[in-house]
């Protein structure tokens, strides 16, 4: 009997796992890692991303979003959607092609790979035969034209990648028809491009890499004209008339070529450099298009570019995809404004240095949030996002959250992470308040007066700091209040209100030695920030009223903020102190240094901060001397940025070393002896019993990575008394961890077991009073175990231990409220936690005991590992790039995904309906079965008429359909 209960309670707890907890990656937030190729649909307004790694991500409407990877570990070369249909080409850089579609299912479009194919050539042919280098998607929307090192032209019908062999272009083919005074001289080399007609899709223009052009007729299967430009060849258009063909060079030159039925003689070439007779890089893309006021000329070199124009009106806008960035420009307002991106935002314009999440943010902070972001987007178009394709069908997120980034050159960016775009509401600058290195009035943005060629600097993408101490290390927002703390690389505090007003203030500096006057210690490490003495002008937004600078000035790793209390509590690798801003007072100071630790002496940016100053000196050469920097300027800057580059790497490994870095070993008892022991971890207040069980009080609590915890119990005056009366911090308990693992969270369960609430959360009708009848417990987690102790005796209660044989430790912790998917007044409190195994569990409240368990990051993403952030509804984000957030969640109900629809244009062709219906699921499994491999010809062919039969089956099917729902 007892055994059929234990069992149909393990049923009952199974069924509400699955209610409760479900593992997803949800989303990818920011600028994608690597761009290599850039793909536009004009028909579905959908524009892909290939990047280095394989990705290939779709993205149309705000929240319209798709992403795709490749089974191969290639780059992605090129990107082609076929015209007017749903599927689109990929060419990677091993040479293979690849075919995809957006399926309809259950309502909404699913982006799937439906077939890849590999050029084949005869039998001991050299691999330039059929190396791809250019491809054009026929406006038939059934053939592509592939390109090739070996000059050849391939011609394969899709969707069943069928060589179309009796219709190929050969190199012999085009040389015989080429004069012989130019094949005499030159050779024709690759297919550098492939440029349809736009009035004539029969006939199409061949670029060669030499600089030869021949305009091909496909349907006679002959050369009509042929433009022997004597440049390297970048690119070519043909203009939309018809009437001339485009192309750009290799010296920076562009040539404009009429067509007719005649070759062009070389006198006729009519050339232009834009830039005069500078040293000029190649235009590696060149665009006409027409307008009212005579023609649209655009060239660049870049990742790519293009240009996007309605079908009855001017081009209206120009996308740039460069390494770092997509930037949009307004093409048809004056001074072409750039366009506010609602995603492909790139996150890391300054190296991301550390995030909170926020949720649940009340509306009026909202608002002024987002009233103080507009006053710093006014040089932005007043256009709304031109690109509009597919339907965003996700509901409208429940709440409004916020996802705050700290950055190496001091900012902090206001992110609104709501939804699945994660958009830029408001940007905080911390630099204003000290003095650095660089000349308020030597702005690298801004060319000189008369500098020729007269560049304008548009997009965000500036990852150069001009201090590497003003990094910002921690955050901490009160929702209810509107205060906000930050704490930077060189130990300074600042405290921050939000005014909708500009306001001039002078920011006076609290300094506080956490030393403590002890001896034998001598900081090594950087200096500290110099507070600027005169008043600052600081615009509306958070701006900042009291600092607090600690020496020595290490990195802040540890900081939280009492809006209530007026309080705020600091910790760094020397110890740790609570300050009150509302006095402008220090109310406590602890050392935790151990005598022996002299490595928490040695300032992680020691050694990089001469390689910093060389950067910033760099620049400031650079900019005087123009004319140097066009001779040279190519070598100093790859030098610049590889010293950058070794500094930052440099720096990441100290910091792994010193606490990031996974463990592969069987954890033992560790000596006090340590390094770093001292190094604070967490701090957290909480209003709870200390002295004995009958009266509460505010108390603030540190961990360090010694496995030690210290406890002080806080006196508030009265209220009425607040701003004059001192507070006061008396130590009232101390623990030490028996196997001295350092400590990364703190709890306090009140007297029904639920973490205490967050400061005003009560006071603004936003949770329930904590329990203060029944006795409260302290949750202590350390790397190793979670272990609960009663209070105020502080005896050990309980304590799971986490897997230490295998090396798995807690990184990285947070209370989250688990919602039930299927009953809506039950949830539960859990931990989500995440080792150093790359692992997510999610462990019960107050019980402590292990719910679920998903495998998240992988282990050797220290990085991925060490950005990881929690939510308070049980989702996260971490880094897998510098520019990327991954999004998961852990709860069944609160989960940001897209959910969107693309529908096949209403102009399509009825040849290819039957593999465009959005809830099409038939016609896409017909494709799902044919993998094109290129070493079964016979096979391929066979699949190919298969689909052919069933393609016009359906088609008879429909057309059937149609007549009886007529009649």
């Amino acid at each position: 009997m007892k055994r059929f209960r234990r069992h149909g309670q393990e049923s009952q707890r199974d069924r509400l796992k699955q209610e409760l907890f479900q593992f997803n990656k949800t989303v990818e937030h920011g600028f994608p890692h690597q761009p290599s190729a850039l793909g536009y649909s004009p028909s579905l307004q959908l524009l892909a991303i290939g990047t280095r790694s394989g990705a290939i991500k779709l993205y149309g409407a705000p929240g319209v979003e798709f992403m795709g990877l490749h089974d191969e570990n290639a780059a992605v070369t090129q990107v082609h959607f076929m015209p007017h249909q749903v599927e689109l080409v990929t060419l990677l850089d091993d040479n293979s092609l690849h075919m995809w579609t957006l399926r309809g299912h259950k309502g909404l479009s699913e982006l799937l790979e439906i077939g890849r194919f590999t050029l084949t050539g005869p039998p001991g042919a050299p691999p330039s035969v059929t190396r791809v280098t250019a491809v054009l998607a026929h406006a038939s929307g059934e053939l592509l034209l592939l390109g090739t090192e070996g000059g050849h032209v391939f011609i394969v019908e899709v969707p069943g990648f069928r060589e179309l062999e009796e219709r190929n272009i050969s190199l012999d083919q085009v040389a015989a028809s080429v004069p012989d005074d130019y094949i005499g001289r030159r050779n024709l080399e690759h297919v550098e491009a492939l440029q349809e007609n736009p009035i004539n899709p029969n006939q199409v223009v061949i670029g060669y890499g030499r600089g030869l052009m021949v305009i091909w007729d496909l349907e006679k299967q002959c050369a009509i004209q042929h433009i022997p430009a004597t440049q390297q060849l970048e690119s070519v258009w043909w203009t939309e008339d018809g009437s001339y063909i485009l192309s750009s060079h290799s010296d920076g030159s562009y040539c404009r070529w009429m067509v007719g039925g005649e070759d062009v003689n070389e006198e006729e070439e009519k050339s232009d450099i834009p830039y005069g007779h500078f040293p000029c890089k190649a235009i590696s893309k060149i665009i006409q298009l027409p307008t009212e006021e005579g023609e649209y000329h655009s060239s660049g070199r870049c990742c790519n570019l293009l240009v996007l124009c309605p079908p009855a009106g001017d081009p209206s806008a120009l996308v740039v995809l460069v390494e770092e960035e997509l930037v949009v420009i307004d093409l048809q307002t004056d001074c072409w404004p750039v366009i506010q991106t609602p995603y492909l935002v790139p996150l890391h314009s300054s190296a991301i240095t550390c995030s909170h999440h926020v949720s649940a943010i009340p509306l009026k902070l909202w608002e002024r949030v987002i009233t103080a972001g507009e006053l710093q987007h006014t040089h932005y178009s007043k256009k709304p996002w031109p690109i509009t394709g597919g339907q965003n069908l996700a509901p409208d997120p429940p709440q409004r959250d916020l996802l705050l980034t700290g950055h190496e050159d001091g900012t902090v960016h206001f992110w609104d992470a709501s939804g699945v775009c994660l958009y830029p509401l408001y940007k905080l600058s911390t630099a204003g308040v000290f003095h650095t290195d660089t000349d308020p009035n030597d702005n690298m943005n801004q060319g000189a007066e008369g500098e020729w060629p007269p560049f304008r600097k548009v997009g965000c993408f500036d990852p150069y700091s001009d201090d590497p101490r003003l990094g910002i290390q921690k955050i901490h927002l009160c929702k209810y209040s509107g205060y906000l703390t930050v704490a930077g690389t060189a130990g300074q505090i600042l405290v921050l209100e939000l005014n909708d007003e500009a306001a001039e203030q002078t920011v006076e500096a609290k300094v506080v030695d956490l030393l403590q006057g002890q001896e034998g210690f001598r900081w090594k490490g950087h200096t500290r920030l110099d507070v600027r003495e005169e008043p600052v002008l600081f615009p509306p937004g958070f701006q900042p009223f009291a600092l607090v600078q600690c020496q020595p000035p290490a990195v802040v790793t540890a900081l939280t903020l009492h809006s209530e209390w007026k309080l705020v509590a600091f910790g760094t690798s020397h110890g740790f102190g609570l300050y009150d801003y509302q006095q402008k007072n220090n109310v406590l100071i602890k050392c935790t240094l151990n005598p022996s630790d002299q490595l928490a002496m040695e300032g992680p940016l020691s050694r990089v901060k001469s390689i910093k100053k060389s950067l910033r000196q760099s620049f400031r050469r650079i900019r005087r001397s123009r004319v140097s920097l066009r001779k040279h300027h190519v070598n100093n800057t790859a030098k610049v940025v590889s010293g950058l580059q070794e500094a930052n790497a440099r720096l990441e490994a100290e910091l792994a070393e010193m606490e990031l870095a996974p463990v592969q070993r069987k954890i033992e008892a560790r000596s006090s002896d340590d390094s770093f022991t001292g190094l604070v971890r967490t701090l957290y207040f909480a209003d709870t019993f200390l002295s004995d069980s009958s009266h509460n009080a505010p108390s603030l609590w540190a961990g360090t990575n010694g496995g030690c915890v210290f406890a002080y119990m806080l006196r508030l005056p009265p209220v009425e008394h607040r701003a004059d009366e001192p507070v006061t911090a008396q130590p009232a308990k101390e623990i030490q961890l028996m196997h001295r693992a350092p400590v990364v969270g703190i709890v306090v369960l009140d007297g029904h077991g639920a973490p205490l609430p967050e400061p005003l959360e009560v006071a603004h009708d936003l949770s329930r009073s904590p329990d203060m009848q029944g006795s409260h417990q302290l949750l202590v987690i350390s790397e190793e175990q979670f272990k609960v102790f009663t209070l105020p005796k502080v005896s050990a209660k309980m304590k799971l231990k986490l897997t230490a044989v295998d090396g798995s430790r807690v990184r990285r912790v947070g209370v989250a409220w688990f919602c039930s998917s299927r009953t809506e007044d039950y949830g539960e409190s859990g931990l989500t936690v995440l080792t150093n195994q790359g692992d997510v569990h999610v462990v019960s409240l107050p019980h402590v005991k292990m719910q679920v368990q998903y495998p998240c990051i992988r282990r050797e993403d220290v990085s991925g590992i060490a950005s990881c952030v929690f939510t308070k509804h049980g989702q996260g984000f971490y880094l897998i790039s510098p520019s990327e957030f991954e999004r998961f969640s852990l709860s069944t109900c609160h989960l940001v995904e897209p959910r969107c629809l693309v529908e096949a244009p209403l102009h399509s062709g009825s040849s290819n309906q039957h593999r465009s219906q959005p809830d099409g699921a038939s016609s896409a499994h017909r494709y799902m079965q044919v993998d094109c491999s290129s070493s079964d010809l016979p096979r391929r062919v066979m699949e190919h008429a298969l689909l052919n039969d069933e393609s016009e089956y359906s088609r008879e099917r429909d057309r059937s359909e149609c007549t009886e729902t007529c009649s």
